[in-house]
């Protein structure tokens, strides 16, 4: 892995397949570790961006589709990805990217556990914990043995992650997307484009609900997985590797 204040980078630049790995709230770029080596072995050169605000990135805008216009850059030059993962704020930010993809090339779009609708008393209530978690740091051990679950590495890129995020980014980024609606965004589905919604276990606190997953849309499917939390990158690998086309040598 390569990393700069940007973007994180796993693989060969020359490979023939491509992701790019958007990440949630108060994470980074190397929450992605786990998912980044899987694809890359399996012959991808995989991307993860740091969203404004994160990684120590500043600004002063933080709409939803501001987010998604400053990874405009990772588009240049009919740049095109083979998949694309989004994880909770990530996963709104990555729809708000469909009008970027390419018309003709393949892509396959998977949602983990997607922050697409809020009610004003759930945003506020996701606002007050990532502030808590913000004025509370944390130690990786702290996160592992809040979540058995978890590897070390996974631990320590969570605090890493709240570690480089100000609370001022937090506040905004809510204040900035009242009211939190982007469900509204599948509506510009590509007919080359295929989107997996993979959401959590109510019970654990599940972000996306079904409800918020239009049923009439062609090309996009939802699951629930129950027993894993909102990190499901954390969680279970397999759940997101199931979902991605792989190519298999021929016996």
């Amino acid at each position: 892995m390569s990393t700069s204040i940007s973007a994180s980078q796993w693989g060969s630049p020359t490979a023939s397949r491509r992701a790019l790995l958007i990440h949630g709230l108060t994470m980074s770029s190397q929450s992605w570790e786990g998912v980044a080596q899987l694809l890359a072995t399996e012959g991808f050169f995989v991307v993860a961006p740091n969203l404004l605000g994160h990684a120590w990135r500043r600004g002063t805008d933080y709409r939803m589709s501001t987010l998604a216009e400053d990874l405009r850059p990772y588009f240049v030059m009919d740049t095109s990805y083979d998949v694309i993962i989004g994880h909770s704020l990530g996963g709104a930010v990555t729809l708000s990217l469909l009008p970027l993809l390419s018309n003709t090339k393949e892509t396959t779009v998977i949602l983990l556990d997607p922050a697409l609708e809020l009610t004003k008393e759930i945003a506020d209530k996701c606002e007050n914990w990532f502030l808590k978690e913000i004025a509370n740091l944390r130690t990786a051990d702290d996160h592992m043995a809040e979540n058995p679950a978890w590897s070390r590495g996974d631990s320590m890129s969570r605090a890493l992650g709240i570690s480089m995020c100000d609370h001022t980014v937090v506040k905004r980024i809510f204040e900035h997307n009242r009211p939190w609606s982007f469900s509204g965004l599948f509506k510009n589905i590509s007919p080359q484009v295929n989107i997996t919604v993979l959401a959590s276990d109510p019970a654990l606190g599940a972000i996306c609900h079904l409800e918020h997953v239009p049923c009439d849309v062609a090309r996009l499917h939802a699951k629930v997985f129950i027993g894993i939390g909102h990190w499901i990158q954390y969680e279970s690998l397999n759940i997101i590797m199931n979902e991605i086309p792989l190519r298999r040598a021929k016996l």
